[in-house]
């Protein structure tokens, strides 16, 4: 039988040759163990980023004592797994030196069955700094690496980059057991791997084959029981094998699979494959359980009249992908709950996201992750974990992150969600367009590094899964990596390039896989780290949560383009979350209108990893921002969306459903009172997975310039059932140059079984109506909208998304209305 003993609770940890060790928990971090003893205070709150780095100059030991029974050491084979260890470790097992890492993103396993005694047992592990190690290599012998909010050197330890600082994040290279530490002690053999790739068949049918890798220590009969159970549980295969200790693969068959499909697409059944290595007696010697799903996925590259497609097809149909860019949850990665990460997966499909990139500065996330990632139906772009920088490929290094790649590619590779390698992070663009020391051997160890070896190791270990080079790319060897035609490309010349972000409209990309926007946090997030006087967004500790140094002035220039100027914190908060969520709006609603040439965008980025400003549609606590609500609007399936021209407007729709719809694509000429000038409508059928542009409308001659500060247009696409999926407005001049009047916005509040009914009205045209709640956190069902007088709108919060129950009287106490009128 295999024997487990968890070392996970419990340790003592201490700064090296201090006297006194204190209470610690594993998993876990130097920082959380600190903090808990109270000798840090949270680094979050005001500038306490800076005495966590001066701590992170030391170094830590952690040490646990454990009783090794009989029944343990009775195994033929003991292995001490360590999941995670951050990052520069020295393994000591009863006294004794037993290893040292250096990599955060490895597993190690190592045989400790003659080092193990009865009765009493030590195991000590000491982390030295990673970021003096990284400033030391830095200053001896400096690789190029980008340095906007980051500490040099990070590329010359394996550890996750944004540890050290990016423009988004703070600098806060934590350290300790990370994930999960354990002994399993083995008879007779154990499971070393199984894989398992599928076969689609045209009839319809799935073949599976597993293969199965055992290490044997007996030369008795040894069997693999291979079970396959339906959705439902039913058991759908059922056979015992022979093992011999080398690969035995088994067929399985699965006559009427059940597939699994992207968010919006369709259902995401899984399976579970279980293989138990069994003994002559037939006793459980080791087990594997994985939870796969039925599909295919391609990535389909063929020349056409715009260039090369770059499209992702999933059991044969082509998926427009719609998200964001996943980054760490979290500075400190004890915080990292799955409660937290299954509430970030749901506020994605709830926008409508079927996919999320896995940025390459950070880690592999847990199992978890890509468990939740399968049930919602989220794809995963997953990089490797290089970005910004150059690598240097000594014959270490080159071992070193060939193991660390397949160590993960070997954990990861089952996932449905699983949708693709990528190389880096903007390494290949880098080396083609930006200003870097471009040496030689540098060069050639791009080409080995991304050309070569990563790829190798991923085809070696998950051939079927897609490898793409290196993102952005065209397909590799510095063939224009960030060309608009092929391949994937990073847009930032809205932002970082302040081009207004009606630039967007000018570029047909074939696949955006980075693009994004900043504004400020939640009000409520902004105290959680200040104090009253420093409620100042240039103020010393509002800059220290604004880790890009030319941030705060590139808000205020596209500020200065829509809006006036807002009167307190609390609106510039709102007025920034609004010119975010109109600039990302812009660019994903015209690749939409022109899906077959454009198909995906994630924009950067869906979440946070501590309270800051940043490009994100989430912020830490989980507050939506008004760029996620936007999220919800622009990709839903059934998008009708406008593209104007001075006083020319057309509208799309842009159906990504697996059917056509039907439905009336209707529109009314309001001016600022809400009276209907014109009005028009006309009866769409809107082909599946295609769009179409069913209205022109042009007003040239017929507002005058006075009347285009008074008027904007409605549309809104109707169902057969007369229900509206989708609706827009436009101006006909910045939001600053608009007459609004007094909306008199209100609202009453009913409480139903499950929610709280929020109908709101007007008494003239609102723009950007927000519903929000004073202390408490909520999702409303829709949020930032615009108002037509005498229409209301009926808005839910639903009761299990608020962060603490209320009751009605409560409900209706803390609701806050206002609109765009408000800022001044």
């Amino acid at each position: 039988m295999k024997k487990i003993r968890d070392f996970s609770g419990t340790w003592q940890m201490r700064r090296r040759n201090e006297d006194t060790w204190m209470e610690a928990q594993v998993p876990g971090s130097v920082f959380a163990d600190l903090m808990r003893s109270g000798r840090m205070g949270d680094p979050f709150f005001r500038d306490g980023v800076e005495q966590a780095k001066e701590l992170a100059r030391h170094e830590y030991e952690y040490k646990r004592s454990f009783t090794a029974d009989e029944e343990l050491l009775a195994s033929d084979k003991i292995l001490l797994v360590c999941d995670g260890l951050d990052t520069l470790a020295q393994i000591r097992l009863n006294g004794q030196p037993l290893a040292e890492t250096d990599n955060m993103h490895r597993s190690y396993t190592f045989d400790v069955t003659a080092m193990l005694c009865p009765g009493l047992n030590t195991l000590h592990i000491s982390f030295g700094s990673a970021l003096l190690h990284a400033e030391q290599r830095h200053a001896e012998h400096p690789i190029w690496c980008t340095t906007v909010g980051a500490t040099g050197g990070f590329n010359q330890i394996r550890k996750a980059s944004y540890m050290f600082g990016w423009d988004w994040a703070p600098v806060l290279p934590d350290m300790g057991i990370w994930r999960n530490i354990r002994l399993e002690g083995y008879s007779a053999g154990r499971l070393s791997d199984v894989f398992v790739t599928q076969q689609h068949e045209p009839e319809g049918e799935v073949g599976l084959a597993v293969r199965i890798r055992s290490s044997l220590w007996t030369a008795e009969g040894v069997f693999a029981e291979v079970t396959l159970n339906g959705p439902d549980g039913e058991v759908l295969h059922r056979t015992a094998h022979a093992c011999s200790g080398e690969d035995l693969t088994v067929d399985v068959l699965v006559a009427e699979p059940e597939l699994w499909w992207p968010n919006g697409y369709g259902e995401q059944p899984l399976y579970e494959l279980a293989v138990v290595l069994l003994g002559r007696a037939g006793q459980t010697l080791d087990e594997r359980k994985l939870r796969i799903g039925l599909r295919t996925i391609t990535w389909r590259r063929e020349p056409d009249a715009w260039g090369e497609s770059f499209e992702c097809v999933v059991n044969g149909v082509p998926v427009f992908a719609k998200g964001a860019n996943y980054v760490p949850q979290d500075s400190l990665l004890s915080r990292c709950t799955p409660e937290r990460t299954e509430r970030l997966i749901r506020d994605c499909t709830e926008a409508h996201f079927n996919m999320l990139r896995v940025w390459g500065g950070a880690f592999f996330p847990g199992d978890e992750f890509y468990d939740l990632c399968d049930r919602y139906g989220l794809l995963v772009w997953q990089d490797l974990l290089f970005a910004c920088a150059a690598y240097e490929m000594t014959e270490a290094f080159t071992e070193n992150i060939a193991r660390e790649t397949a160590d993960n590619v070997i954990r990861i590779r089952h996932h449905a969600c699983l949708a693709l390698w990528c190389g880096n992070n903007e390494m290949e663009w880098a080396w083609v367009e930006w200003s870097l020391p471009k040496t030689g051997k540098l060069r050639s160890d791009y080409i080995k590094q991304f050309e070569m070896v990563l790829p190798a190791v991923v085809k070696t270990h998950d051939p079927q899964t897609f490898y793409w080079l290196a993102s952005p790319s065209s397909g590799g060897g510095f063939d224009h990596p960030n060309d608009p035609s092929r391949g994937d490309v990073h847009y930032w010349d809205v932002w970082h390039g302040t081009k207004p972000f009606t630039d967007y409209r000018k570029s047909l990309f074939r696949f955006c896989s980075e693009f994004g926007f900043q504004s400020y946090p939640d009000l409520k997030t902004v105290e959680s780290f200040t104090l009253p006087e420093d409620r100042n967004v240039f103020s010393y500790v509002m800059e220290r949560h604004q880790t890009h140094p030319e941030a705060n002035g590139k808000i205020m220039n596209y500020l200065a383009q829509l809006f006036k100027f807002p009167k307190d914190l609390d609106s510039l908060i709102y007025v920034s979350q609004l010119v975010q969520a109109e600039a990302i709006r812009y660019g994903v609603e015209y690749w939409r209108q022109n899906r077959g040439i454009c198909m995906g965008s994630l924009y950067w980025q869906l979440n946070d990893c501590w309270p800051a400003a940043s490009w994100s549609s989430i912020d830490y606590y989980g507050r939506w921002k008004a760029l996620h609500y936007a999220a919800k609007r622009f990709y839903s399936p059934l998008c009708v969306s406008a593209s104007e021209r001075d006083l020319k407007v057309e509208i799309h729709v842009t159906n990504d459903m697996p059917e056509p719809a039907e439905g009336l694509l209707e529109w009314q000429l309001r001016d600022h009172r809400s009276r209907v000038l014109q009005e028009g409508g006309v009866w769409t059928t809107a082909a599946e997975l295609a769009s179409c542009c069913p209205l022109q409308l042009d007003f040239r001659g017929e507002l005058t310039d006075s009347e285009r500060r008074r008027c904007y247009l409605e549309y809104r696409w109707r169902n057969a059932e007369g229900e509206v999926l989708s609706r827009g407005t436009v101006l006909f001049v910045p939001s600053k140059h608009f007459e609004l009047l007094p909306p008199q916005v209100d609202a009453e509040v009913e409480e139903t079984a499950d929610s709280f009914l929020v109908r709101v009205q007007s008494a003239a045209f609102a723009r950007y109506v927000e519903l929000t709640l004073r202390q408490t956190d909520g999702v409303a069902s829709d949020n930032y909208i615009d108002l037509s007088a005498g229409e209301p709108r009926e808005i839910f919060f639903p009761k299990d998304r608020l962060s603490v129950p209320l009751s009605l009287e409560a409900f209706r106490g803390q609701l806050r209305l206002r609109s765009l009128y408000d800022i001044e």
